[in-house]
């Protein structure tokens, strides 16, 4: 398994923005350390990225609990199956889909393993990631709710972005060996 540091290596000059600001992201902001690191983690778990989780996990242990850990996977998780559930109902835009029940359970969400708003921002970066209005909408209201600022709801938002965008330059080095 290859270190954060190995995969920030395998950038050239073409893509080393992305090394940069995946340092930056993880390393600064109004956001706990924790919610930070969280919140990519979860980025790379929906982005099945494995050997990026690991080498986040891994990088990020000093700020990282078991129960963050859990979290942003559980929330990547659920995630997977919200975002592809409620784009359809807005991208259909039936009333009849609206109305009815999804039946989909999510009671994670309501007893997360750390805080409902840690639980949140790794939500609204999968929702950013899948491109799902109505996710992105609702997590950002219940952000809201928590107490966190649009300053801090945009930090996640960020976060995701590199993360995004750091496993794209290092796919494109190393293309069987990521993810």
């Amino acid at each position: 398994m290859r270190s954060l540091d190995d995969l920030k290596s395998l950038l050239g000059d073409d893509t080393k923005d992305l090394r940069l600001n995946l340092g930056n992201v993880l390393d600064s902001g109004d956001l706990l350390p924790v919610e930070r690191w969280a919140v990519a983690l979860a980025s790379a778990y929906f982005l099945r990225a494995g050997e990026l989780v690991e080498a986040l996990t891994t990088a990020g242990a000093d700020h990282l609990t078991p129960a963050a850990i859990a979290d942003a996977r559980a929330s990547a998780a659920i995630m997977g199956m919200n975002t592809v559930y409620y784009r359809f109902r807005h991208m259909i835009g039936k009333p009849s889909y609206s109305q009815r029940q999804a039946g989909l359970r999510m009671s994670r969400m309501g007893k997360p393993a750390t805080t409902k708003g840690l639980f949140e921002l790794a939500s609204m970066a999968c929702a950013v990631l899948a491109g799902c209005e109505m996710c992105i909408k609702a997590h950002e209201q219940s952000l809201l709710a928590e107490g966190y600022t649009e300053d801090r709801v945009h930090q996640a938002v960020r976060i995701a972005a590199v993360v995004n965008g750091f496993l794209i330059a290092t796919a494109a080095e190393t293309p069987a060996a990521v993810g």
